[in-house]
């Protein structure tokens, strides 16, 4: 069977998050603080919409871009929230998650040999989906005396004649890491002036903490070179309804379109529809979900201190990327042995790129009782290896 597969498809690694969800998910008494999904059930009256869409017959397929109300009440979100202005009719599409928003993205602009620019540790999903559209990925390794922030001087290092996008993966996952609007303002010049496109990932651009998220496709002169990616798992709680969006320029949604057309026909039609009420009425409970997440995240800020555990202040998404260099372990080492003597998942942060070693990224889209308890188990693990020492 092997000459019958790809060799591109062979070669890509499998994800290394769901390895270690995969184990929890059948050990006892064991806490998974590995996957990205929030808690949280989706709000009431979003389900609502849901079951009421389902109950009214609304299963037949959309057009190809989505419902043309959800694409209506997306302009008018970033309009409200971002002061950005988008057409409803033929600048956004809307995809079956993020993910898919992000493949598409790639292979609507990608010729063999074009270089996708992707700073790590990142999402895992861009550098398979830039080399199954036929590119090369230029990786830059973020650093954690920058906060794991992108600058103008690594980016502009990265770039050659070949260069066709930047993925910007900000608010990142897996460091919690964002970009203000100072920093964007210097990426956004070396783009215009190297003249590349950007695919601007902002799925958890409503969880921050610090301050309001800035998009670069609010910087003068990037709206019209930027694919800005955004969805509804991550801040309606909507994992599984698999609804996200793209925006971007006319002519690059139309042959976005056409690959989503062949490929998918339309995103899930009753989902669109609970969309669409998240979009009107939904902004009360993302704030509620944004206030519970740092609250969380406050809570593991303080206990990484106490036990004297390094890690940089995160102001985005819902992840902690702590430090673990001082126990002379890798990071799939010290997250395979946590696991197997106190029962608590974690991922390496080499399953984000090979920069992300001697982390771990740990996600508090869990209970706070889960993570005291998640908690108490890492200060007594690390305990026994400072005095093994």
């Amino acid at each position: 069977m092997r000459k019958f597969l790809s060799d591109a498809v062979v070669n890509i690694k499998p994800s290394g998050i769901r390895k270690f969800f995969d184990i929890v998910s059948e050990m006892k008494d064991a806490i998974s603080l590995g996957v990205g999904e929030p808690d949280f059930d989706t709000p009431w009256h979003i389900r609502d919409e849901g079951i009421y869409a389902f109950e009214r017959g609304k299963t037949f397929y959309t057009s190809n871009a989505g419902l043309k109300d959800l694409r209506i009440e997306i302009a008018n979100y970033l309009k409200r929230t971002q002061n950005l202005e988008y057409n409803s009719d033929n600048e956004i599409i809307v995809t079956v998650g993020g993910s898919e928003a992000i493949d598409i993205g790639l292979r609507a602009i990608i010729n063999p040999g074009d270089e996708v620019i992707i700073p790590q540790p990142s999402y895992v999903s861009y550098e398979p989906c830039a080399v199954l559209a036929g590119a090369k990925p230029v990786i830059i390794n973020l650093k954690a005396e920058n906060e794991f922030r992108l600058t103008a001087d690594e980016l502009r290092a990265a770039i050659t004649d070949k260069t066709k996008i930047l993925i910007l993966p900000f608010p990142n996952n897996p460091t919690g890491a964002i970009m203000e609007r100072k920093d964007l303002e210097a990426i956004a010049k070396v783009c215009i002036e190297k003249d590349i496109l950007v695919m601007s990932d902002e799925i958890y651009a409503a969880l921050t903490y610090k301050e309001k998220h800035v998009s670069i496709a609010e910087i003068e002169g990037m709206k019209e070179r930027t694919i800005l990616i955004n969805g509804f798992s991550k801040a309606y709680a909507m994992t599984g309804w698999r609804l996200g969006y793209a925006c971007a320029p006319k002519d690059l949604i139309q042959q976005m379109t056409k690959i989503h057309q062949f490929a998918i026909m339309c995103a899930p039609t009753i989902s669109q529809y609970a969309a669409v009420e998240a979009l009107k009425n939904g902004d009360k409970d993302v704030e509620e979900m944004r206030q519970a997440y740092n609250q969380r995240r406050r809570f593991l800020m303080d206990s990484f201190k106490k036990m004297g555990l390094d890690c940089f202040e995160p102001f985005g998404a819902f992840y902690v990327f702590p430090c673990i260099k001082e126990f002379g372990m890798t990071s799939e080492e010290f997250a395979t042995k946590f696991l197997q003597e106190e029962k608590v998942a974690i991922v390496p942060g080499t399953a984000f790129g090979d920069c992300g070693e001697g982390f771990l990224r740990i996600s508090y889209a869990y209970s706070l009782e889960n993570l005291k308890e998640a908690i108490g188990r890492l200060e007594r693990f690390i305990t026994k290896l400072r005095n093994q020492k």
